[in-house]
């Protein structure tokens, strides 16, 4: 089992930033990928970005160039900078984690006002 919890979700003017984390708990030496992915209401979960344990990432076209991941194997914690943010950003955003199974944190959500 995995545990995930996240921080950082709020309220943001258009163009501002904000810093996603995601702290991983339990049988985390099983963790060969972790990733964000958000879903706007009505719809299903779409890949925002993700990261491997050897730091491989791959990102959502609509995010290129503004959304940064990163993660501190350390600490087993997942982070997503995201800057420049639009209001088509605004979404409820989930950590994911994939160990065996697909685990989910609990969501945050992001609200980018214009």
């Amino acid at each position: 089992q995995v545990q995930l919890v996240e921080s950082g979700g709020g309220l943001v003017q258009a163009g501002g930033s904000l810093r996603l984390s995601c702290a991983a708990s339990g049988s985390i030496f099983n963790i060969n990928r972790m990733g964000w992915y958000r879903q706007f209401p009505g719809k299903q979960r779409d890949l925002v970005a993700a990261i491997t344990f050897r730091g491989s990432t791959n990102y959502a076209d609509s995010v290129k160039g503004r959304f940064t991941i990163s993660r501190d194997n350390a600490k087993n914690t997942v982070h997503l900078q995201m800057n420049n943010l639009k209001p088509e950003d605004t979404a409820v955003y989930y950590c994911n984690a994939i160990a065996g199974w697909s685990y989910w944190g609990q969501g945050t959500q992001v609200t980018v006002a214009s």
